[in-house]
C-alpha cells in the first residue's frame, strides 16, 4: 500500500513554496523553503505508514540528506546495515571474551578493524576487555562513553557502527538520538493521527483512503469530521462486497453532482470492481466534480488494491493503540452501564469481566515477542472478547455454582482457540485461562493476575468506573512479567527489530552490480567474496565408498547417514555450480538469470541465499552459515568414514525426524516390538562431550541444542530462570532414550518444544518443530515455562 506519486510529490511542493516563511535574502529562503518542505514530506508521508515503519523512513531520510551534504561515509553506512562477514577465520584474531562476545559479534569488530576510523579496535577489545565488559553490560550503552579514545575519536555515525556490532539490541535507539540530533527532535515525534487537519488539507478530486488493521473501524472518526462540518446528512456509505457495484456506481455520479461524501469500506472484499472504480479516480481530475464531495476509501492491505488510486489519494493508516492499558481502557470504553449490570451474578460477573478483559490484552499485546510470544502471530478482535462476554454472563447467570471447565473450554478452545493453529499456541492461550479463571479470582482479597507484579490484579469490587479508574492508573508501558515473559524477552524483541530496520534500509541501497562486462570497484569486491566461498566449499563425501565400509551392517542410522550423505552431496554440487556461474555473470561472459541475480544479491548483504536453504533452514548469516556447512559435512564424513559416534550432533542433520526414527527403529528391531508402541524416554547428563568416552546401550547422547526462554542449573540438572542478557543457553548432553509404555508428563517436569531453528513454525514443505523434550521444571510449574515461551532450538540465528 505504499505507493507515491510524482505528481503527489509536486502538489506538496507547490504548498511549501506558498506556506514557508519568505524573506528578501536568496539563501535564507532557500533555507526556510528546505527546512519547511522536508518536514512537510515527512508529516505526509507518516500519516501513510504503519506505526513500526516511521522511524524507518526517519532515518532513511536523515542518511539521504546527510549524504547529500557529503556527511556520511560509504563504506561506514554500507557497514552499519550489513554488519561484518568473515568467510575465512584462518587470518582472524581469536575471541578474546567468548563468554560475552557472540560468534557474530566478533566477526563485527574484527571487519569494522579494516575500515580507517576504526584501526585497532579489535586490538583495544583484546587489552582493554574489561572496560568493554563493563559498557556492555550497561542498559543504556548509546548513552555511555565509549572505552579509551573511542568516545573522541569517533562520530555519531561511527558510534552507531560500533553498538550495531556488539550490542544490537540497542540500534532503534541510537538510531532515534541520531535522527534527533541531526534533524531535530520533531523527526521522531509522528504527528498524532488528526482527520480534521486532512479533511481540511483535501480537494474533491483526491482520494482519502483510510489503510485498516485489525482492531479500529475509522467510521466513528469520519462522523465525527462530518458533523464537525455540517455534512453528517450528506454522508453516504456502503460496505462493499458482492453485488454491491450497481449501488456504489450511483452513490458517485450522484456524489460528483450533488457535492455528497461518499464513503466505500472494505475495498479488498470487492476487488473485481476496483478496475471500475480506477477509471472513476482518474476521471475526477477532468470531470471537475462538486467542491464539496469527498471520496473516502478503506481497505485493508491488498497487492491487487490499484496502484494508480493508491498514488492518486491521501493514504491514513489507522493502527489500535498499543499496549495492555490502552486495550483494557478500549473494552471498558465500549461497556455500557447497562450491559455491565446485565449479569444477576453481580460480583462474581465484574471480578471475571476483568480477568477476561486483562486476558484479552495479553493475548493482543504478545506477539510483539515474536517467536517467544507465539510461534503464529494472531490477530485477536474485539468480536473475540465480545462473544466471550457473553458466554461468561450467561453462564454464570445459569448457574449457581461457577462452571470453571466450561467457561474455560469455550473461551479458551471454543472461541480464542479456534483462531490458534499452533498446538503449543494453543497450550499457551489454555494455560492462560486456567491461572486467570478460578475460584481465587471471585474469592482472594488480592488475586494477583501477573506474579510478582502487585498492580496487576483484580480490583476490590464496585462500579464501572472502580474499574476504569484503576485501568487508568496502570504503567503505560509494559513489563515483560506482564505476560510472564522474562525481560530477556525484551531484549530479543529489540534484536528482531534492528534486523528489520537494518535489513529493510540495506534493501533499499542501489544494486552494486548489473553483469555488464565491466568489472568496478564494488564487482570486484563480490568477485573475490564469490571466489573465496567456492575455495573454501567442503569436499564432496565418498558416497559409494562409505556405502560400501557400511554394508555389512545396514542398520536403519546407517541407511540414514547415506540419505544425508546424498542430500549435503546434492547441494554442495548445487553451490558450486551457481558460484561458478555468478563469477561467470560479473564478468558479462553469462546472462544473469533471476536465480543467479537473487545469489549475487544476497552474497553481496551476507545473506544467504533462499535456494541455499532448502537443504537445511537456517537465519545465520552468510559467513556463519558456511562454517555451519562445513561442521555438518565434516561430521557426516567422519562418521561415515568411522563407527557409530558416541554422541550424536543432531543439529548437524538436514532431517532430525529422520534421525530419531532411525533410533526408534534400531531400538524396535533389538527388542522385537512394533515401533509404534516406542515413545521417549530424556536423562539429562552432567557430563561434558569430551568426557563421554562410550555410547549408551539403547537409544542415542544428544548435544549441540540450545535452550530459549529458559537457562540450566547443572547443579541440580533442572530448568532455571535466566540470567539478565543471557537470551539462550547451550543444554547438556540429552539421551534419547527408546521405552515401550508412553508416560504422561508427570507432575515436574516440563514438556520443552524442540525446533530445527527459530523459525519455530518453519515453512510449509518444512516444519520446524522436531520433538518434545520431558525436562525437569525446577523450582517453578510446568506453566510458568509455558508463559516463559521456552523452548529447544538445535541451531540459532547467530
Amino acid at each position: 500500500m505504499y505507493q507515491f506519486a510524482l505528481d503527489s510529490y509536486v502538489v506538496l511542493f507547490l504548498i511549501s513554496i506558498a506556506k514557508s516563511p519568505k524573506s528578501d535574502k536568496i539563501e535564507e529562503r532557500l533555507k526556510n523553503l528546505n527546512e519547511y518542505h522536508t518536514y512537510a514530506v515527512y508529516q505526509n508521508t507518516c500519516r501513510g505508514l504503519f506505526e513500526r515503519h516511521k522511524l524507518l523512513f526517519s532515518l532513511h531520510m536523515c542518511s539521504k540528506i546527510l549524504e547529500g551534504f557529503g556527511k556520511i561515509n560509504k563504506e561506514e553506512y554500507t557497514f552499519l546495515l550489513r554488519g561484518g562477514q568473515v568467510l575465512n577465520k584462518d587470518m582472524q584474531h581469536p575471541n578474546p571474551a567468548p563468554d560475552w562476545i557472540t560468534e557474530t559479534s566478533w566477526d563485527n569488530i574484527t571487519e569494522l578493524a579494516n575500515l580507517p576510523a576504526f584501526r585497532e579496535i579489535d586490538t583495544s577489545f583484546e587489552h582493554g576487555a574489561d572496560e568493554w565488559r563493563e559498557w556492555f553490560i550497561n542498559s543504556m550503552p548509546e548513552q555511555t562513553t565509549l572505552p579509551g579514545d573511542w568516545q573522541t575519536n569517533l562520530n555519531e555515525l561511527q558510534r552507531l557502527a560500533v553498538i550495531r556490532s556488539v550490542r544490537p539490541d540497542r540500534v532503534v535507539f541510537a538510531s532515534t538520538s541520531f535522527i534527533i540530533n541531526n534533524l531535530g527532535a520533531k523527526y521522531v515525534e509522528p504527528p498524532a493521527f488528526d482527520l480534521s487537519t486532512i479533511y481540511a488539507e483535501s480537494t474533491c478530486s483526491i482520494p482519502l483512503i483510510f489503510v485498516l488493521s485489525p482492531g479500529v473501524d475509522p467510521v466513528q472518526a469520519l462522523f465525527q469530521v462530518a458533523t464537525q462540518v455540517d455534512m453528517q446528512e450528506n454522508l453516504k456509505t456502503l460496505a462493499l462486497g458482492q453485488g454491491q457495484a450497481p449501488i456504489a456506481n450511483r452513490l458517485l455520479a450522484d456524489g460528483t453532482k450533488s457535492g455528497h461524501w461518499v464513503f466505500l469500506a472494505n475495498c479488498h472484499l470487492m476487488l473485481s470492481w476496483m478496475n471500475s472504480l480506477e477509471k472513476v479516480v482518474e476521471g475526477l481530475a477532468e470531470s471537475s466534480p462538486h467542491k464539496d464531495f469527498r471520496l473516502w476509501l478503506s481497505s485493508y492491505p491488498h497487492p491487487q488494491f490499484p496502484i494508480s488510486i493508491l498514488q492518486a489519494g491521501t493514504k491514513m493508516v489507522t493502527e489500535p493503540p498499543k499496549g495492555i492499558k490502552a486495550n483494557m481502557t478500549r473494552l471498558y470504553n465500549k461497556l455500557t452501564p447497562e450491559q455491565f449490570t446485565r449479569c444477576a451474578a453481580g460480583h462474581k460477573y465484574r471480578r471475571l469481566l476483568f480477568c477476561l478483559v486483562f486476558f484479552h490484552a495479553v493475548l493482543v499485546e504478545r506477539k510483539k515477542f515474536g517467536t517467544l510470544g507465539y510461534n503464529v502471530p494472531y490477530d485477536f478482535n474485539e468480536s473475540d472478547f465480545d462473544i466471550s462476554e457473553d458466554v461468561l454472563s450467561y453462564y454464570l447467570a445459569a448457574y449457581e455454582n461457577t462452571p470453571w471447565e466450561a467457561l474455560r473450554y469455550l473461551i479458551a478452545e471454543a472461541n480464542y482457540g479456534g483462531r490458534v493453529t499452533d498446538e503449543f499456541d494453543f497450550r499457551l492461550v489454555r494455560c492462560y485461562v486456567r491461572n486467570f479463571f478460578q475460584e481465587g479470582a471471585i474469592s482472594a482479597e488480592r488475586f494477583l493476575l501477573a506474579p510478582p507484579l502487585e498492580y496487576l490484579r483484580v480490583p476490590d469490587d464496585g462500579g464501572i468506573k472502580v474499574y476504569t479508574d484503576y485501568i487508568k492508573g496502570l504503567p503505560v508501558l509494559d513489563d515483560p512479567q506482564s505476560f510472564g515473559q522474562h525481560s530477556n524477552s525484551d531484549i530479543a524483541a529489540q534484536i528482531n527489530d534492528t534486523d528489520i530496520l537494518l535489513d529493510t534500509l540495506s534493501s533499499l541501497q542501489p544494486a552494486t552490480t548489473g553483469g555488464s562486462g565491466g568489472v568496478g570497484a564494488a564487482d570486484d569486491r563480490i568477485f573475490k567474496i564469490v571466489g573465496d566461498m567456492e575455495e573454501n566449499l567442503p569436499v564432496l563425501i565418498d558416497y559409494e565408498q562409505v556405502r560400501k565400509i557400511k554394508s555389512d551392517d545396514p542398520s536403519a542410522l546407517h541407511v540414514f547417514l547415506l540419505q544425508e550423505i546424498q542430500r549435503y552431496n546434492n547441494h554442495l554440487q548445487k553451490m558450486a555450480a551457481n558460484l561458478r556461474d555468478v563469477k561467470k555473470g560479473i564478468k558479462g561472459l553469462v546472462v544473469m538469470s533471476a536465480e543467479l541475480d537473487e545469489i549475487l544479491g544476497c552474497v553481496s548483504a551476507g545473506k544467504v541465499p533462499p535456494s541455499w536453504n532448502k537443504c537445511f533452514p537456517s537465519l545465520k548469516p552468510l559467513a556463519n552459515w558456511l562454517r555451519d556447512l562445513l561442521t555438518r559435512v565434516n561430521s557426516l564424513r567422519e562418521w561415515g568414514e568411522g563407527d557409530y559416534p558416541v554422541v550424536y550432533w543432531m543439529s548437524g542433520f538436514s532431517y532430525p525426524t529422520g534421525f530419531l526414527t532411525a533410533i526408534l527403529q534400531t531400538a524396535a528391531r533389538a527388542n522385537a516390538v512394533s515401533v509404534d508402541v516406542l515413545s521417549w524416554e530424556f536423562t539429562t547428563l552432567p557430563a561434558d562431550v569430551k568426557d563421554i568416552s562410550k555410547a549408551p546401550k539403547e537409544g542415542a547422547y544428544i548435544h549441540g541444542m540450545f535452550l530459549e526462554g529458559a537457562a540450566w542449573d547443572m547443579d541440580n540438572m533442572c530448568l532455571q530462570d535466566q540470567k539478565p542478557m543471557e537470551l539462550v543457553v547451550q543444554m547438556p548432553v540429552v539421551h534419547f532414550r527408546p521405552v515401550e509404555a508412553k508416560k504422561k508428563v508427570v507432575k515436574g517436569f516440563f514438556s520443552c518444544p524442540c525446533y530445527m531453528y527459530p523459525v519455530r513454525t518453519g515453512s510449509r514443505e518444512r516444519p520446524s518443530y522436531t520433538i518434545s523434550v520431558d525436562l525437569k521444571a525446577g523450582v517453578y510449574d510446568s506453566d510458568f515455562w509455558i508463559r516463559r515461551g521456552a523452548a529447544i532450538l538445535l541451531s540459532l540465528a547467530t
